[in-house]
């Protein structure tokens, strides 16, 4: 029950931050910003799909649910490379 709880805390937490970085994004138009909005909502996501689909894993499957957090790490990893890579046309 208490880890339930402190879950669906965790998961607001991430959708805040992807609220957070969104409305960044709509004030300055940069795709750093939406990038890591999605990251951040994928990222709670996957503590949704943990939660509710997790415990009816088994241990060898569960795996799969990571997959998600691998890619909203990827998208940030990506959005500080694409981000760098613009900046050096500039100079």
């Amino acid at each position: 029950m208490l880890k339930t709880l402190l879950d669906g805390a965790v998961m607001m937490a991430y959708l805040s931050c992807a609220l957070f970085f969104l409305r960044f994004h709509r004030q300055s138009r940069d795709r750093l910003f939406a990038f890591f909005s999605l990251a951040f909502a994928l990222m709670g996501v996957h503590n949704l799909l943990t939660t509710v689909v997790g415990p009816d894993l088994d241990a060898e499957r569960r795996y799969f649910l990571f997959v998600v957090r691998l890619v909203a790490y990827l998208l940030i990893l990506g959005a500080i490379w694409d981000k760098n890579r613009a900046g050096r046309g500039t100079r």
